[in-house]
């Protein structure tokens, strides 16, 4: 037997057991993180995590929403910052509700986000509960979110929308460790009108949907060599022109709304090769 042969065998091996990985999105199938320190690895939307831990299902001030979906997952610094954010949410008399973060390992998910794949992504609903009132676990799983939004006027649902929820946004855009969060363009051109000091808008950016949530997004930690940061949010309030641009086109699209046509789930295909020691080593761990 040629001495190279037990090293192709084992290359052979080793491609076999990652084919799985880049052929379908076997980051969702996932069930726990991965033992030993935190690390992000890629970009929020290329990406992985190391070491994730879990946001507890209910905290003070805070209820986590949709279990099933097992995206509860994140870098300890997202973790510590939704319980500070939600202590202040506390100390008001409320409860905030608390929607995906990650997947356990992070990576792509099979639907529904193209980011949150390096446990720094957080969705944090508008709507919020009395802070002595626990939803029961049907509940989370069953419970709208309400618009924040008429869309077809390019105004504020006053009716869904309170002063609450803008003094979260605030804090949490006053945050040193939030890189930017998203929200409607609707409702940022609303708080461009509203805010006599506008100057902490500036990393509350405008996005499609986000009309029932906002979307908060932190910077790479420290300890995250491999971490890929996003270009700065750039300068000033960002009430400009470019925002009602953002709200024209929004109207637009609901007063003429086309067939939906659903997105294809995010590519494996730039995911650092790390990610795939993550997502394969880890498989082999819980098993």
């Amino acid at each position: 037997m040629s001495a190279r042969f037990p090293s192709i065998l084992l290359s052979l091996l080793l491609l076999a057991s990652a084919a799985p990985s880049r052929a379908g999105n076997g980051w969702s199938d996932v069930a726990s993180p991965t033992p030993g320190s935190p690390q992000v690895i890629g970009s929020y939307t290329g990406g992985c995590i190391a070491g994730a831990v879990a946001l507890p299902w209910v905290g003070d001030g805070y209820q986590a929403m949709r279990l099933s979906r097992n995206r509860y997952y994140g870098h300890p610094v997202l973790i510590r910052f939704l319980e500070g954010l939600s202590q202040q949410a506390a100390a008001r008399g409320n409860r905030l509700l608390v929607g995906d973060l990650g997947q356990p390992r992070g990576g792509p998910m099979s639907g529904g986000h193209r980011s949150h794949q390096s446990g720094l992504d957080a969705d944090i609903w508008f709507l919020q509960q009395p802070r002595n009132q626990v939803l029961p676990r049907s509940q989370t799983e069953r419970l709208g979110a309400p618009s924040m939004i008429r869309a077809t006027e390019g105004t504020l649902n006053y009716a869904n929308w309170s002063p609450r929820y803008r003094d979260t946004l605030k804090q949490a855009a006053l945050s040193p460790e939030v890189e930017r969060i998203f929200v409607n363009a609707i409702i940022k051109q609303a708080l461009c009108d509203s805010e006599t000091d506008r100057r902490w808008l500036n990393k509350v950016r405008p996005w499609w949907g986000h009309d029932a949530h906002f979307h908060v997004r932190l910077t790479c930690p420290f300890d995250s060599a491999q971490c890929q940061p996003q270009k700065p949010v750039p300068p000033g309030d960002g009430c400009d022109a470019d925002l009602a641009n953002w709200v024209r086109d929004i109207v637009q699209a609901a007063r003429n709304p086309k067939p939906y046509k659903k997105p294809a789930p995010p590519s494996t295909e730039n995911l650092p090769a790390a990610c795939y020691a993550v997502l394969n080593g880890s498989t082999a761990w819980g098993r």
